[in-house]
């Protein structure tokens, strides 16, 4: 009983030991709504709150313009379902959460990209499974991502082959497209059937970019991968900073200098009413293709082929169909709006105590465009540049 006592004893770090010695779980406890505090708006705010916007405003200086940016992306999203992503580290389980915030990174992905497609590949039991082609479907792929929820996660997940799938899908994509592909891991373990340096100098040499996002500690191999095909590679905290990273791959990256720039041809199509009902293209080939006979729908200006939904490329002529206003969403990525300037708003002064967006009475900090001068909160400015891209008081 002496003994077990003095070991005990010996492993306890003492009170007067520096504060690096004691796990958090040791100390006392925290009295975390003292951190609370009253915003100049009357408004309840946290350090954590503030960091964060403080950390999306110095990514909107961080984007320049005038950048060439891979403006047709072709992403394949490869997602652990191992047996590591049933941990509890986030709630219900990793699996699950990052099933939901995938949903949501999709949703903003054909929002901000329209002309850009995506396919979803699953990792488990050391094999790769698509579960996806690339399309620009967000209905389609958000059904199918949705399936996975009846999948079990099992085994350990297998790198190498989810990349020789990927890679396979991305071969006949456009010279002149961004090729990517974004990892979300949880496992720190992967299951290969050879070696990974040759499926990354196959990488390389296709001109595909890997990202990660570990779920899990990091791991060497992911960071050597992420900085030789010049991807990414981040870690999360916690489950909004999990969603951070992923929305951090919505914007189109920067073309690499070895992308071909050409001219691209492509169809715009009028949503028309046939004098007799038809089957669409999309759905010939599905089991919804008795449902979907109608007489409405868009033509291929070449081939005349009927499609239901837009953008697409042609499964006949090859021709990539887009409407006008797909290609003026993209037109924000090239002319971002210049941030806006942080100033001291003086109580006085009428004109600039309330913010332009949403009438909000500002008491001491607001956000000015330098182009009309008008001041907004800090949630309109972030909501003007992440999803609006256009300045109200500009307009």
């Amino acid at each position: 009983m002496s003994l077990c006592l003095a070991i005990l004893l010996s492993n306890t770090p003492k009170m007067d030991d520096e504060q690096s010695n004691v796990y958090s779980w040791e100390t006392d406890y925290e009295k975390s709504w003292e951190n609370i505090k009253e915003s100049a708006e009357g408004l309840l705010e946290t350090p954590s709150e503030e960091a964060a916007y403080k950390a999306k405003r110095r990514k909107l200086f961080e984007t320049k313009g005038k950048t060439k940016l891979g403006m047709m992306r072709h992403l394949f999203v490869v997602l652990d379902c191992s047996k590591s992503m049933e941990d509890h580290d986030l709630k219900p389980n990793r699996f699950i959460a990052s099933l939901k915030l995938l949903e949501t990174f999709m949703t903003e992905y054909f929002d901000q990209n329209p002309l850009s497609q995506l396919g979803l590949i699953a990792t488990l039991n050391a094999k790769a499974r698509k579960i996806s082609e690339l399309g620009c479907n967000l209905t389609k792929q958000v059904g199918l991502l949705k399936q996975l929820l009846k999948l079990e996660c099992q085994g350990e997940p297998s790198l190498q082959n989810s990349f020789e799938m990927a890679i396979r899908g991305l071969k006949n994509t456009p010279l002149h497209s961004s090729k990517e592909i974004l990892v979300v891991m949880g496992s720190i373990t992967t299951c290969d059937p050879g070696s990974i340096y040759t499926t990354l100098q196959e990488m390389r040499e296709a001109g595909i970019r890997c990202s990660f996002i570990g779920l899990a500690a990091e791991m060497k191999i992911l960071k050597t991968i992420a900085e030789q095909t010049d991807g990414k590679y981040r870690i999360i905290l916690h489950e909004p900073h999990f969603r951070d990273l992923l929305l951090e791959h919505v914007r189109p990256p920067v073309a690499k200098t070895t992308a071909e720039c050409s001219l691209i041809k492509m169809g715009f199509p009028k949503h028309m009413l046939s004098a007799f009902p038809s089957l669409c293209v999309c759905h010939a080939s599905s089991s919804q293709a008795p449902t979907t006979i109608s007489k409405n729908g868009y033509f291929c200006p070449q081939c005349q082929s009927k499609y239901c939904d837009l953008p697409v490329d042609c499964t006949v002529c090859g021709l990539t169909l887009v409407l006008a206003p797909h290609l003026a969403r993209s037109n924000h990525h090239l002319f971002p709006i210049s941030p806006y300037k942080e100033v001291s708003l003086v109580p006085n002064d009428i004109k600039r105590t309330s913010c332009t967006g949403c009438q909000l009475i500002l008491m001491s900090v607001g956000y000015q465009c330098p182009q009309c001068s008008n001041v907004f909160c800090i949630d309109c400015d972030i909501y003007i540049h992440e999803t609006l891209h256009n300045c109200p008081g500009c307009m």
